[in-house]
């Protein structure tokens, strides 16, 4: 993966004392402490992508017409880099993460940025900030987030002619600190997250935003996370607020929904897919109805349900809320949802032979 950009590194001044670094680290949490760079390169149509850097994690300074706080004209994206027993450094498929922000890129009218550009933009922050790199026990890692912004000084609906590209780095601890827990799901029937031509499969900000409602209701609802069903018909199982959905059956097959356009086309999902092959189960890609999920908990021909992401790998699903029902208990990881999470992330720490090369070695 070749890289046509010249960075140029800007060590910090006053780079976190490594007592306080260590105290980060011991219990980082999940997007609340940031390393002490970040990567930054700016695009305009003349120039291209231009001005590559590692400079000082700092704030920006943005004028009140930046045209992103108006039109929401942004991108971004989410991966792990993960610390081997030996030392050594390693991100996760990060080439698959830079052709979905070149797809995510093309749906918001954003430039593309070329998949060795991403892939050299993020290790060169990791390489700058490797100290940040937690060591593997008890599943921490440097959460990467590279994000896209429409960074031109204007009031008006079009793309824009300035974008500005960054890559910030937070330690993360485990997402569950006991354990993958079962996690409670609320039916949202009031909301979905996207329809036929909509933003669904691309990786932006707005569908997060109208989430946050339907989330809001979970919780009150006393459930942790929300599912989505289909804008057309209403009955069709599409993803969790951030997550993606697997449905075991009785028979062994996994079934998950099929991405359409209006399902983000998760990493962690396909990599699943893959693994569950060389693990004998057959994966099934096709529509699959709320009803199904129901009746098959509550007839027992669904043995298990589990959601997948980059934060929590792979998270074992209990129960299912609505207005005036509810099934499966929810007090157990099944046994395929634990041997999938097991052998994801076995590669990706690498306790397990890679032998799909999914790592990326950076330091």
């Amino acid at each position: 993966m070749d890289s046509s950009l010249q960075i140029e590194v800007t060590p910090t001044p006053s780079p976190v004392s490594p007592e306080r670094l260590a105290e980060i680290l011991a219990n980082p949490g999940f997007g609340l402490h940031f390393t002490d760079h970040m990567f930054v390169v700016e695009w305009t149509p003349e120039k291209g992508w231009y001005d590559a850097r590692v400079t000082p994690y700092a704030p920006l300074s943005i004028d009140p017409a930046t045209a992103v706080l108006h039109y929401a004209q942004e991108i971004f994206e989410g991966m792990k880099a993960y610390r081997h027993e030996d030392g050594s450094v390693w991100t996760f498929r990060p080439e698959e993460n830079a052709a979905r922000m070149v797809r995510s890129a093309r749906r918001l009218a954003l430039p593309e940025l070329p998949v060795g550009d991403f892939v050299a933009s993020v290790d060169a922050l990791v390489r700058a900030d490797e100290r940040w790199v937690p060591e593997p026990a008890g599943e921490k890692s440097l959460y990467v987030r590279p994000f896209m912004f429409a960074s031109e000084v204007f009031l008006g609906v079009r793309p824009s002619q300035h974008v500005t590209y960054l890559v910030i780095a937070s330690p993360a601890g485990a997402y569950f600190s006991k354990g993958p827990q079962p996690v409670s799901i609320w039916l949202s029937e009031d909301y979905t997250r996207a329809g036929r031509g909509g933003m669904g499969a691309a990786k932006t900000g707005g569908n997060y935003a109208s989430s946050l409602v339907a989330q809001q209701e979970a919780i009150a609802e006393g459930c942790d996370q929300v599912a989505f069903l289909d804008a057309a018909e209403g009955k069709y199982v599409e993803e969790l607020g951030g997550m993606n959905l697997y449905f075991v059956q009785d028979d062994g097959t996994i079934v998950t929904p099929a991405t359409s356009g209006t399902i983000l086309e998760g990493i962690t999902r396909s990599s699943i897919i893959e693994l569950c092959g060389k693990l004998g189960h057959r994966v099934v890609e096709r529509p699959f109805t709320v009803d199904e999920w129901r009746d098959g908990v509550a007839s027992g021909s669904i043995t298990e349900v589990f959601a997948c992401g980059t934060a929590a790998v792979v998270t074992p699903v209990g129960t299912l809320k609505w207005r005036g029902g509810s099934v499966g208990e929810g007090d157990q990881t099944g046994p395929v949802t634990q041997q999938v999470r097991t052998a994801l992330v076995d590669i990706q720490y690498g306790r397990a032979e890679d032998t799909f090369g999914w790592m990326h070695r950076v330091v």
